[in-house]
């Protein structure tokens, strides 16, 4: 197995981007509260398939936890019981989380299958960190970060309960996705780290410096980008699906957040000459620049093309996805010397 070690950490990797795509699918479609529970769905593993299964049934046998819709308002199942012809409130709690108590069978499947991804994403993780321990005396780090990215994982999950409780709160949903980056830098940090050889590559300390710089201007996009993606929502709720209303009046974040995107663009391709001038070695630098352009494409077709299918869960996947690159170029570039392949 410790051979395996790399390749199982690279399929969390890819799970984890999964789970991002699977969150901004939610968020596209509106799906946020599609469960209004958590870790249960309407109180099932299995989330029901229509309005009529969240209804209050006579003669029927409940089980703790089980949750129906009652004059608008959710009602958990406090104890196992058999209900008889007519509901006995003695045997139901509110359910005092919050007030949202809407079936959309559509809303609830596609956030069902959204946790479903994250549990199987946390499968392989535990294997690598398992494993992770066979590696203490060689490198302790690989084993440190495994065990975090274990605590990262359930720190993930209770955020996603506390998004929940608070009917999609936007600064949790923020902190939510923020946290999924940590994450993925865990992930690929043990990736590097179990690398057993190395690319012919210089290290640059300007270009370095101005790669973190980089980071930190795609994370602080990324949570912008949250913040105007909240904006949206509240048109959708006001306004309904007319798109071309959604943008009409965009608020402060989206013209900072415009505004940045050329400092991103600008510093991006700062980085791609000097490597490209300077024959640094770092390959992944081309596929930024393709992140870059899909981006900046995805934004304008957004605002001039009132949000084309799918263009907004893109414009967010691949916004984590340059990030995840860029912090491994990073990664590349903090060793201290030319390595050559073995």
């Amino acid at each position: 197995m410790k051979k395996h070690f790399r390749t199982i950490a690279k399929t969390a990797l890819v799970l984890v981007y999964l789970v991002i795509i699977a969150g901004a699918v939610v968020r596209m479609t509106g799906s946020g509260m599609g469960c209004p529970d958590w870790p249960k769905c309407f109180g099932y593993y299995i989330p029901p398939t229509q309005a009529s299964d969240l209804e209050f049934k006579t003669n029927h046998d409940y089980t703790e936890g089980i949750v129906i819709i009652k004059e608008e308002a959710l009602l958990v199942a406090e104890t196992d019981f058999k209900s008889s012809e007519n509901i006995n409130l003695n045997n139901w709690k509110p359910y005092t989380k919050h007030d949202y108590s809407t079936f959309n069978v559509t809303h609830t499947w596609v956030e069902y299958i959204n946790r479903l991804f994250g549990a199987l994403s946390g499968i392989p993780i535990l294997i690598f960190t398992l494993i992770s321990f066979w590696f203490w005396r060689k490198n302790k780090w690989l084993t440190i970060l495994s065990i975090l990215t274990v605590f990262g994982m359930a720190f993930q999950a209770w955020l996603g309960k506390t998004v929940v409780d608070s009917n999609l709160a936007p600064y949790k949903i923020t902190t939510h996705m923020v946290m999924a980056l940590v994450i993925v830098a865990f992930i690929l940090y043990i990736i590097y780290a179990s690398k057993t050889s190395f690319k012919n590559q210089i290290a640059d300390s300007k270009f370095k410096n101005v790669l973190l710089f980089a980071m930190v201007l795609t994370l602080i996009q990324i949570v912008l980008g949250t913040q105007v993606r909240h904006h949206v929502d509240e048109q959708v709720k006001n306004i309904g699906y007319i798109k071309e209303l959604w943008m009409q009046s965009p608020t402060l974040q989206f013209y900072v957040h415009r505004s940045f995107s050329f400092l991103v663009f600008f510093t991006n391709a700062w980085l791609y000459v000097r490597n490209r001038g300077m024959k640094l070695g770092y390959k992944k630098m081309d596929l930024v620049i393709i992140c870059i352009v899909f981006e900046v494409v995805s934004g304008i077709s957004m605002f001039y093309f009132d949000f084309p299918f799918l263009s907004q869960p893109l414009h967010l996947v691949i916004a984590t996805i340059l990030f995840g690159i860029q912090f491994y170029v990073y990664l590349e570039n903090r060793r201290k010397s030319i390595f050559i392949s073995e």
